[in-house]
């Protein structure tokens, strides 16, 4: 058990450095507004195996990584540990959402993603926005 306890700290924070994700809502939107990007809200579980699944092998991929740094503020919220505002569900997860800086909802997805996967969902958030 010990082993396990290690190696998910281990890995939670290797992933959290790679990405240094925002925690609150309000300081995301902040940020979004001051470097003009967009928010990519994951909301997750502290014992999801999807959400872990998504976190080791799609978002700690180095392109992956530098594609979302490039266009959005990271926003990881925790259903167990963070106030989630009520706008989002917070049932199923894991939860995707893409927001512009104001905090409106313009992309969702439920579920986690293989890395190709999850470049077809950032090219649909993208093709999205031109509508």
């Amino acid at each position: 058990m010990k082993y396990f306890i290690t190696l998910f700290l281990l890995l939670s924070t290797l992933y959290s450095a790679n990405l240094n994700w925002e925690h609150n809502y309000y300081k995301a939107l902040h940020d979004a507004k001051v470097q003009n990007k967009d928010i990519y809200l994951f909301i997750g579980a502290d014992v999801c195996r999807w959400c872990d699944k998504f976190k080791t092998e799609t978002l700690s991929d180095k392109d992956v990584i530098k594609r979302l740094k490039k266009d959005y503020i990271l926003l990881y919220m925790s259903r167990d540990q963070h106030k989630i505002p009520n706008k989002f569900n917070v049932k199923g997860v894991p939860w995707q959402y893409f927001l512009d800086s104001n905090g409106k909802i313009f992309f969702i997805a439920q579920g986690s993603r293989e890395i190709d996967g999850f470049y077809d969902l950032l090219d649909e958030v993208e093709l999205s926005k031109e509508d």
